[in-house]
Order: structure tokens, then C-alpha cells, then sequence
């Protein structure tokens, strides 16, 4: 009798635990039917999958805002590339579920430029034989990173199941524009480091000397200092 009981205890104590285990099998089966689903919708003609999109422009036409005109010379242009590797994880999730790693390839341009509106009075100074010109000129500046969208993408993803979900059904513009952000800061520090504007003070100073010469001056000396 000892022996029967105990038998019917551990079937009784079995008996709840199959229905939750059959549940989380039915909410798995049917997760992997969904996920196959959509992929397998990704793969239709565009006329069929229920999914696809159409792309309608109603932009509107374009402002003119202002026009500021322009007193400087562009005397160097530097381009760049940089691969961003941004990742993201879930705090308690693992990131088989939870998270998204990006491989991004930014190709931009920085240009480097004298601002000549900078230059005051007395920044020319000639001798009285008018054979020998003093020139001071402010130092190149460096404008903002120029990202090229067209040559700037996404190389590779990596994404857990939920992210796949996610992004099968829009794209995070936000991320788009962090990735963006990032490869664009990248490259400007890449230029501040990259001597781009001693080169442009270089180029600037040859343009002026030639300049200078070919109008009948003899000896020319630039020299750059910070502009106020």
C-alpha cells in the first residue's frame, strides 16, 4: 500500500506541469511559424507579398531661405572613411533575444578654408620701392563633415529574434541617424588630427605668393596668425 501511494503522489505532482509545458511548446511552434511566415513574404514578387511597400513622394516644394554670400578660399579638402561598429544589448536579456549590432561604412569629405572677411586693415603692408609685399592671413578653419549618403551604408547586422520582429516591420530611422551622427564626429576628429588645415595654410600661402609675384612684386612674405 506504502508503494501505491507513493506512485499516485508523483503523478499527481507531474499532472500540472504538463500543461505549462505544452503551452510554452505551442507559443514556440507558433513564434517559429510567424518568423518563417515573414521571411518567407520578404522572398514573394512585390505584387503578392502582402507585406510590401509603396513609395508615394508628396514633398513639398523647395524654400529659399537665405543667401549668405561667400569671402573665403577653399584651399583643402580632405576624404575620409570610417567603419562604425555600434552595438546594443538588453540589460537582462541575452542577445540571442535582445540586441543589435551594426557595421556602418561612412565615407565624407572635410574642406579646410581662409576666411579673407577676417582680415583687417594693415594686413597688407608694401616698401616704398614697391618690389617687397608683407601679407598676414588668419589661420584655415575647418568646415563640417560632409557625409556622402550615397557611398556611406550599412555593411552588416546582427540581431536577436526580437529586433528581427521589429525592424521587419520598420526601419528605426533614429538608429539610422545615430550611425550617421557617429561617422560624421569620427571623421572630424580624424581631420582636426590630420594636419588638413596646416595644409590648407600651405596652399593658401602658395596661391598668394603667385598671385603677388604675377602682379610685379618681388619678394613676398605670408604669415598666418588667429583671427579675433
Amino acid at each position: 500500500m506504502a508503494h501505491s501511494d507513493t506512485t499516485e503522489d508523483t503523478q499527481i505532482s507531474e499532472r500540472p506541469r504538463r500543461p505549462v509545458l505544452r503551452a510554452v511548446a505551442v507559443v514556440v511552434v507558433l513564434v517559429a511559424l510567424v518568423y518563417a511566415g515573414l521571411q518567407a513574404a520578404h522572398k514573394l514578387p512585390h505584387w503578392l507579398n502582402p507585406f510590401g511597400e509603396t513609395t508615394k513622394d508628396r514633398s513639398a516644394p523647395v524654400v529659399l531661405n537665405s543667401i549668405q554670400n561667400l569671402s573665403r578660399y577653399e584651399a583643402a579638402s580632405g576624404n575620409y572613411q570610417v567603419v562604425v561598429d555600434l552595438e546594443k544589448d538588453a540589460r537582462f536579456l541575452p542577445s540571442a533575444l535582445r540586441g543589435k549590432r551594426t557595421l556602418f561604412v561612412g565615407n565624407g569629405t572635410v574642406d579646410a578654408y581662409v576666411d579673407f572677411s577676417h582680415i583687417g586693415n594693415g594686413a597688407l603692408t608694401v616698401d616704398k620701392t614697391r618690389e617687397t609685399v608683407t601679407v598676414r592671413m588668419p589661420h584655415a578653419q575647418l568646415e563640417k563633415t560632409n557625409l556622402d549618403p550615397k557611398h556611406s551604408y550599412v555593411f552588416a547586422t546582427q540581431r536577436g529574434l526580437f529586433d528581427r520582429f521589429g525592424d521587419f516591420f520598420g526601419s528605426n530611422p533614429n538608429q539610422q541617424q545615430q550611425l550617421y551622427v557617429l561617422a560624421a564626429q569620427k571623421i572630424q576628429d580624424a581631420a582636426n588630427s590630420s594636419g588638413l588645415a596646416q595644409r590648407a595654410d600651405a596652399n593658401t600661402k602658395q596661391m598668394l605668393t603667385n598671385m603677388l609675384k604675377a602682379l610685379g612684386f618681388k619678394t613676398v612674405t605670408v604669415t598666418f596668425a588667429t583671427s579675433s
